[in-house]
């Protein structure tokens, strides 16, 4: 996986992340999270949009996407998505990534009283050109929360089903989403664009299990 590509090509498959400048942490609270949580959605179209209009993001019926999102994990100083571009230029995915990050800076900034840059200059992105990686970014990206439970959780035996239950119930990432459980941010997800190379739950779970009893996580040949 390289650096961020010039072009985004449409059919193709990018890991878009970023973290707080200095690596400060971007949510403080549930509501934050949730905010970002609602622009992944409301920020993914070319329409203009004020939260002050707005009661129920979810139910706001967009005139068209940018970019397809196939899942996220929100961290306390960082993000994970994964993207594929709608149209074979950079504008979509520039201009998704430009609303969502300047769209939650000015909501933290006036939230907590603070000026300056929130993410550490611009969205990275890696892209993933083949299944080997494809398959990889599901865990990795999945797996991240267990770092606010056990920063070292790769480097020892862990408790898989302890460990398994709060990637599960955690309500900041997609995971959720492919667990069959309905919510309404399961509409910021178009699964439909994406492999689905562990069609079942049981076939989900299995591969957790198997990063989560493997301990060092990275991409297997």
């Amino acid at each position: 996986m390289g650096l961020r590509p010039t072009l985004f090509v449409s059919g193709e498959y990018y890991h878009l992340y970023n973290r707080g400048n200095s690596k400060q942490k971007i949510f403080n609270s549930q509501s934050d999270y949730e905010r970002f949580a609602q622009l992944l959605y409301i920020a993914n179209c070319p329409d203009a949009f004020h939260f002050s209009e707005i009661d129920d993001v979810y139910n706001i019926e967009r005139s068209e996407r940018l970019v397809s999102i196939g899942m996220y994990c929100l961290m306390p100083n960082h993000f994970h998505i994964l993207i594929t571009p709608l149209s074979d230029n950079d504008s979509g995915v520039s201009k998704f990534m430009k609303k969502l990050g300047t769209g939650y800076s000015m909501y933290f900034n006036t939230r907590y009283e603070r000026v300056g840059s929130l993410f550490e200059g611009r969205f990275k992105s890696q892209h993933l050109n083949s299944d080997r990686y494809l398959k990889y970014i599901f865990s990795y990206i999945h797996l991240n929360p267990l770092k606010i439970i056990d920063k070292e959780w790769r480097n020892h035996k862990i408790d898989t089903q302890k460990s398994w239950n709060f990637l599960k119930g955690y309500k900041y990432s997609s995971l959720t989403d492919y667990l069959s459980t309905e919510r309404k941010e399961g509409k910021i997800l178009s699964k439909e664009d994406f492999p689905d190379y562990f069609p079942t739950i049981g076939e989900k779970r299995e591969e957790i299990f198997e990063w989560l009893n493997f301990h060092e996580v990275g991409p297997r040949g």
